[in-house]
């Protein structure tokens, strides 16, 4: 722990190497706008030294005997001196600002798109909430230590360089006295910032939960609503964020002994200073103009200290948000097949699973050496009790999960040979949650296909019985469908699902439950759109109504993870094993010994 700030600082170092001439220019300006700043004491301490020893003074050694003209020479480099300062001021500000604008862009994008290229399993194990932190909190961390923290750091330590400098070539006597508090300063420094570290982890971390809590209880303010437990929620956020001010608490106690402590050191050396200082003035070792010089310098190089520690707070802060947003870099991405340069050509959609055993925990196995042969362009019905298995299915063939034994092939080729935008481009998936994006519901069915026409939409609308209600909308195709779809029915929703699969005219179709939520009377007009619609192409059914799938060409019963009946509707119904059970169940046919018939 002690050694992982410095770590993750060459990390972020190595990170930020294309930007290298930028932070070379932006640090160069900060030193300029230092040692210009450190300039007017010493113009003063001039200004002294010609008024007290006029034709003997500094200027005047140099050949310049005239006093006004002295002074005026003074006069002049001040006024040079505090442009230049202005104008390196605002050079530094605007290098190191955009600089700091450019690096969080460009770490919230990197962010963000290895973000999307992890597997699954990384987005069950964590909530929303602690990765929207991270994106946006700890991305804005580090962009605030860039504006700020960081040229102030370098022009504390070009401060601290040019004034100990100063010090030793005027006064060399006095200079190391002035200077003995600056080891225990910044040693002092060091062990607060080893202690600092982990404490402003556990900040992060609780920002992070507070992050996770607020948009898991917006996501669901229906349900609180509806069990009013508002109260109860409250309470919740309530623990969350006092959890955040007892680590921030912490954080402050031990800071805020930092600055006292480092005040008391300071005062040390500058009387120690301003004492001896003007004893060698007394004794004539030296000038009046160079000790007031002295006694004003002594100030910028050690009042600067008091500021360390917030500074140190803000680079701990910013290495807490550091370690999060590359551990993020560092999560492993999907695997995927090496881009040969040549796009996949469009599939037919034989589909076959090859003894496939799969589990998301180790010894319980959801799919138990199943293998399943669909031939191109059939359209097969999976049925099973929730937890068979069948979902998990699908996403072995979406290549979401890695299957732990066995092989997947489309048209005699391992899916693993396949790059994921090829295999995913040629599959087209209807879930049971369907999930619309915030915009209009001609962008969300045309969502993937963004080059479809806006008459393509609407053929699209219509074939998945969605036209109808479309119309009937506000705005028609252009209404916002609002966050998740939320202004729109589960019905609405997923038929305009089904529109935007269909738009994308996949050779494999994947139904996953894709009319739970519609009426009967919908359901028949989508099935009866179905029939056109997997003409030539390979589906995939999953579906609880079994009404849904009792037309598909195969039908398979899935049961903890195997194939245990197969069959068309009416094969199944002779079978008299779990399809007919289910079907007499949800048909309302009552019981009898006889084989059953679909008649």
């Amino acid at each position: 722990m002690s050694t992982r700030p410095t770590q993750l600082l060459l990390r972020l170092l190595r990170y930020t190497k294309p930007f290298q001439p930028r932070i070379t220019a932006a640090t160069l300006c900060s030193i300029f706008r230092t040692l210009f700043d450190l300039a007017p004491p010493y113009l003063i301490g001039l200004a002294v030294d010609i008024l007290v020893q006029q034709d003997i003074s500094q200027l005047a050694r140099l050949g310049i005997q005239n006093v006004h003209s002295q002074l005026l020479i003074v006069s002049f480099l001040t006024i040079l001196t505090w442009g230049l300062e202005s104008l390196s001021q605002y050079s530094a500000d605007q290098l190191w600002r955009n600089l700091a604008q450019t690096l969080q862009h460009k770490l919230r994008v990197d962010a963000y798109g290895h973000l999307q290229r992890l597997e699954i399993s990384y987005f069950e194990d964590r909530s929303t909430g602690t990765l929207l932190s991270i994106l946006n909190d700890d991305i804005n961390q580090l962009e605030r230590f860039l504006d700020a923290g960081a040229p102030y750091l370098i022009g504390f330590f070009t401060r601290v360089a040019a004034v100990g400098l100063s010090f030793v070539v005027l006064a060399p006597g006095i200079a190391w006295f002035a200077m003995v508090p600056i080891p225990f300063i910044l040693g002092g420094a060091f062990v607060f910032q080893q202690r600092l570290g982990p404490r402003y982890g556990e900040v992060r971390n609780r920002s992070a939960q507070i992050s996770a809590r607020l948009a898991n209880n917006i996501s669901g303010i229906a349900t609180i609503k509806s069990f009013t437990t508002e109260a109860y929620e409250q309470y919740r956020v309530e623990q969350e964020s006092e959890a955040y001010r007892t680590s921030n608490r912490n954080v402050i106690g031990l800071s805020a002994s930092f600055q006292p402590l480092l005040r008391f050191l300071i005062l040390l050396g500058f009387v120690v200073t301003l004492y001896l200082g003007g004893r060698a003035v007394l004794a004539g070792q030296l000038s009046v103009g160079t000790y007031g010089f002295m006694v004003f310098i002594v100030q910028d190089l050690l009042w600067p200290f008091t500021e360390l520690g917030e500074i140190f707070d803000e680079y701990q802060r910013a290495m807490a948000s550091v370690w999060r947003v590359m551990g993020l870099l560092d999560s492993p991405i999907e695997a995927s097949a090496p881009y040969s340069g040549v796009s996949q050509p469009s599939l037919r959609g034989e589909i076959v699973f090859g003894q496939i055993t799969f589990a998301y925990q180790p010894q319980y196995p959801v799919i138990r050496n199943l293998s399943l042969n669909i031939p191109a362009g059939a359209t097969i019905g999976i049925v099973g009790a929730t937890g068979s298995g069948k979902s998990t299915l699908i996403k072995l063939l979406l290549r979401f999960y890695q299957p732990q034994q066995g092989d997947i092939l489309i048209d005699g080729q391992d899916i693993q040979t396949l790059s994921l935008a090829d295999l995913r481009r040629h599959i087209g998936w209807v879930s049971q949650d369907v999930f619309l994006f915030h915009g209009t519901v001609a962008e969300n069915i045309a969502y993937g296909s963004f080059e479809a026409s806006h008459d393509q939409i609407i053929q699209a609308a219509q074939s998945a019985e969605a036209h109808d209600f479309i119309q009937q909308l506000p705005q028609g195709y252009d209404t916002v469908v609002g966050e998740r779809g939320q202004k729109l029915s589960g019905g609405q929703r997923q038929r305009i699902a089904i529109a935007r699969t269909i738009l994308k005219n996949p050779p494999i179709l994947v139904l996953d439950e894709a009319t739970s939520a519609v009426d009967n009377e919908t359901e028949a007009a989508i099935q009866k759109s179905l029939t056109k619609i997997t003409q030539n192409r390979t589906t995939i059914a999953i579906a609880h109504r079994l009404s849904t799938i009792r037309h598909s060409d195969c039908i398979y019963v899935m049961d903890k993870g195997q194939l245990v009946e197969q069959g068309t509707h009416e094969q199944l119904l002779v079978q008299n094993g779990i399809y007919a059970n289910l079907w007499r169940v949800q048909s309302g046919v009552k019981w009898t010994e006889q084989p059953l018939t679909s008649k």
